[in-house]
């Protein structure tokens, strides 16, 4: 018989083993047999929990979103002018939580995942609507309607130096990258205002 209220705990300790594993890795070339194990439950549980290996990753990268998602808002809480909420929003894509060895793995091998899996594209792209999305309500007030193009802007910018600091920890200091993206935000409003 099952113990009740374990399954939430279940749960959480395989997407934990999940990241740690894929860390651990490299890849996302893991069964999901060394993942319950890593999590002390069997093989059997885990698919009976998520089904497929995919689906198991897909909640991990589900529990890292939601993680930056707070950070975000945390961040977010004391700005109270679009110029500080956009800055709040670029720092917490470069805080230090986002760059521990486990969450760049998965964040890297999320792309590459998301070229070959449509729910992982899927993620992907509720990640940069809603990276967009916020960048185009703050960035209007300050550009009008050039807001979606500076966003677009900014968001690449963000991916690009986030996965650029990521891959050469000692060569790319992450809050002096966050300064880039924000320095290059300024000469874009700069150049409308």
């Amino acid at each position: 018989m099952p113990k009740l209220g374990m399954e939430p705990i279940r749960r959480a300790a395989l997407v934990k083993a999940t990241i740690d594993e894929v860390a651990a890795a490299g890849t996302l070339d893991v069964t999901v047999n060394r993942i319950a194990r890593r999590a002390g439950v069997s093989s059997a549980l885990a698919h009976h929990y998520f089904g497929a290996k995919e689906d198991l990753f897909l909640a991990a990268m589900r529990h890292i979103l939601t993680l930056y998602g707070q950070g975000v808002r945390s961040a977010l809480a004391g700005s109270t002018t679009p110029r500080q909420r956009l800055e709040a929003i670029v720092r917490a894509s470069f805080e230090a939580e986002q760059f521990s060895g486990h969450v760049v793995n998965a964040w890297l091998n999320f792309y590459v995942a998301a070229q070959k899996s449509v729910p992982a594209q899927r993620l992907l792209t509720i990640y940069q609507r809603r990276l967009r999305a916020n960048l185009v309500h703050d960035l209007r007030p300050l550009v009008g309607d050039r807001a979606a193009v500076a966003a677009e802007t900014v968001a690449a910018l963000i991916d690009g130096l986030y996965i650029r600091a990521a891959l050469n920890p000692g060569a790319t200091d992450p809050r002096g990258a966050a300064d880039q993206v924000l320095r290059m935000m300024d000469l874009m409003i700069a150049e409308v205002t």
